[in-house]
């Protein structure tokens, strides 16, 4: 293969990591061209961002002329405010957490951006994701045995749904554990992966800053970006408050008598019990790892099931929903009159309630999403105070005291079946069928060992462990060994 008539557009973004990609690649002999997006205004009234497009856009062009390669610029500012912005003012008003990041690479930087790049020539384009792409037969043994990897058993016969290509494209994790970007890729399809290069995937990150600082680019020393993909580092509530009105309302904290008295909870409690293998107990308790600011996994490729295979399919359409619908917090507050002081002032307070208290106020439930800490101004608590639950219809944020609380967690998760993105057509589940996978629903998050279960009314998660923070918008991505297979939205 003559790599120098192949011809690769790098999304060049002023940092480091895009910067060594496009190095490796002029390296290796192929025709490079660089390209810089912008995607915000900086000054467009909704938003400012920490970070200076312009200050990029220099660092970026210094880095291309030092590789030798052409430097283009293109504005797909109204792609991404219409594809990316609006989406996310659109879910934070429902109530829902939406990962930006996921959508920019879908809808921008593998769909906006390639657009551009073809009308340059380009074959390909290539970011500094820390990922892999590998390319295969569809009848690979091995690609079908590894991605299958802890099926109990296909019922019924496997039916391929969607049209299933002649090579396959694979998504395989980062060699560096500790940067691989492949859930934020989760969305891609066979024809974006086929058009797509990742030329740090194979590196670590110490390695890249290593490589950059020998072939001495500008961008060597440059920090990494944090914050909304394109826009910056920013204060996502005053970011959101642009466009969603702020209304004060309450936070109530949820005590744990509640539980007992929620039929929802106790039935979720009672069925979960029911599908475990004898000898086993329910186990409520979110392992988390405070000085990593992790949740932790059980430390296993696949770790072996605690339900049993015969129950979970046994269970009904209804009974799954029923398990992976998050509880709805309907505390009532009744208040009292009573005489203070000296002077017998009378004054109104609320009357005691063993299942929750009134603990203090906010601007805008929609500003808030679950498991989140900081920025409730809530003291008087021996431990941290999460948010467990929002209701944007009654603007109330429900909050729960203590990495244990039993507001924070749940066992089952559910994506409608619009949701469903398969990476893989050949490996597409049928109704009825259950596999054992990997499980993540943030990025950075240890895989976490799940059952999936395919039924007509969508796909249910359930997790062998209680997971934390579990919120509708997010991204369930699901894995078999070091290959990412599909995701969807919670």
């Amino acid at each position: 293969m003559d790599k120098s008539k192949i011809k690769v557009c790098v999304g060049l973004s002023g940092g480091v990591d895009s910067s060594v990609a496009a190095y490796l690649l002029k390296q290796e002999g192929y025709d490079v061209f660089a390209m810089f997006m912008q995607n915000w205004h900086d000054a467009d009234s909704t938003l400012h961002g920490d970070c200076e497009w312009e200050e990029d856009r220099f660092v970026a062009e210094m880095v291309a002329r030092k590789i030798g390669i052409p430097f283009y610029f293109v504005d797909l500012s109204k792609q991404y405010r219409q594809r990316v912005v609006d989406y996310m003012f659109d879910e934070y008003a429902k109530g829902r957490t939406p990962n930006p990041d996921v959508l920019c690479n879908r809808e921008i930087k593998f769909d906006a951006f390639w657009d551009v790049a073809r009308k340059y020539g380009a074959d390909y384009v290539a970011t500094g994701h820390y990922c892999q792409v590998e390319e295969i037969p569809v009848a690979s043994k091995e690609s079908r045995s590894e991605a299958t990897q802890g099926v109990w058993g296909i019922r019924p016969p496997v039916r391929e749904t969607l049209a299933v290509p002649s090579k396959i494209h694979r998504i395989l994790e980062g060699a560096d554990p500790n940067k691989d970007q492949t859930y934020f890729l989760c969305q891609l399809t066979q024809e974006q992966l086929s058009h797509a290069m990742f030329p740090i995937g194979h590196l670590t990150k110490p390695e890249v800053r290593r490589i950059a600082k020998e072939a001495d680019l500008p961008s060597a020393e440059k920090k990494d970006s944090q914050g909304i993909c394109f826009v910056g580092k920013v204060d996502l509530p005053t970011f959101l408050k642009q466009k969603l009105a702020s209304v004060e309302g309450d936070v109530v904290e949820v005590l744990d008598p509640y539980y007992a008295t929620d039929p929802l909870y106790t039935w979720q409690q009672e069925t979960l019990t029911g599908l475990l293998k004898p000898g086993l107990a329910l186990d409520r308790t979110v392992h988390y790892a405070p000085e990593e600011k992790v949740l932790t996994s059980d430390g296993k490729p696949l770790g072996v099931s605690p339900f049993r295979e015969e129950a979970i399919s046994a269970l009904s359409d209804e009974d799954l929903a029923r398990l992976a619908t998050p509880l709805h917090y309907d505390l009532q507050f009744e208040t009292e009159t009573y005489r203070s002081g000296k002077h017998h002032v009378k004054k109104t307070r609320y009357k005691e309630n063993p299942c929750g208290r009134i603990v203090g106020r906010h601007e805008g439930a929609q500003f808030y999403t679950i498991g989140q800490r900081k920025g409730l101004g809530i003291g008087g608590h021996s431990e941290p105070v999460f948010v467990i639950a929002t209701d944007t219809d009654a603007n109330r944020v429900y909050v729960g005291e203590g990495h244990h609380h039993k507001g924070l967690s749940r066992f089952c998760l559910r994506v409608a079946p619009e949701e469903i993105h398969w990476i893989r057509p050949d490996l597409v589940m049928q109704p009825g069928e259950l596999r054992r996978y990997r499980v993540r629903i943030r990025y950075r998050q240890p895989l976490q060992s799940a059952t999936l279960i395919m039924r007509p009314s969508g796909l249910y998660i359930l997790f062998d462990a209680p997971q934390r923070g579990i919120s509708p918008g997010q991204f369930a991505v699901w894995y078999a060994a070091t290959e990412m297979l599909g995701s969807g939205v919670i």
